[in-house]
């Protein structure tokens, strides 16, 4: 009994948050941040108005990250989009001391050993954005449209699960979403429940 308690912990740990902010609602202007890069560069999301920009919770140790990462479905999806103007932004809000914080050094490595292909990996060391969008997993995904407005919010496709090969044969909500708005129609699924690790915030 002891023993099938403690996996319930864990699982509640690792696939959810104990507690969440209020995150925007699709439809609501995206709350506006600024960030800075791997590279020390600051990005803030007014500057890419009028552009589709993605959202991408991040933490490098968490095996649903690897997930999408190992069997390059990230990479892919970054590569595919980015080509065609949309910007893609990882963002990392693990806290210092805990899993997933990265030093712009650390984080870069990264870059490079998983060949990521987004436009900037974001540090949210204090976790004021993620907290700010409600963001409760890694990976946790938020589309938003060229007039600064969310029109997806939730998990990268429909298997919760950490096995790589479930990543063949999901329904990407990402893609799909982008691929719809982008062609001038409705979203068909605009929210999802997020899965994955719950993200390692300070507070």
């Amino acid at each position: 009994m002891k023993t099938k308690l403690l996996l319930i912990a864990l699982t509640t740990l690792c696939t959810g948050p104990l507690f969440a902010a209020e995150a925007p609602k699709v439809g609501a202007a995206a709350p506006g941040f600024s960030l800075t890069d791997s590279n020390g560069k600051k990005h803030s999301l007014g500057e890419f108005k009028g552009k589709y920009v993605v959202l991408e919770w991040f933490n490098p140790g968490c095996p649903f990250v690897q997930k999408h990462y190992k069997s390059e479905n990230m990479q892919q999806l970054q590569r595919e989009f980015t080509g065609k103007d949309v910007v893609w932004l990882t963002i990392d809000s693990s806290a210092p001391g805990k899993e997933g914080n990265l030093t712009p050094e650390e984080a870069n490595k990264q870059i490079a050993d998983w060949k990521i292909k987004s436009t900037a990996l974001l540090l949210d060391a204090d976790g004021q954005v993620g907290h700010e969008y409600g963001a409760t997993n890694t990976p946790h995904m938020f589309v938003i449209d060229p007039d600064g407005k969310l029109i997806y919010s939730g998990a990268i496709d429909n298997k919760p699960t950490a096995d790589p090969d479930d990543v063949k044969g999901a329904t990407n909500y990402v893609k799909v979403a982008l691929d719809e708005a982008m062609a001038g129609k409705p979203v068909t699924t605009p929210t999802s429940r997020a899965y994955g690790c719950s993200i390692k915030y300070g507070h």
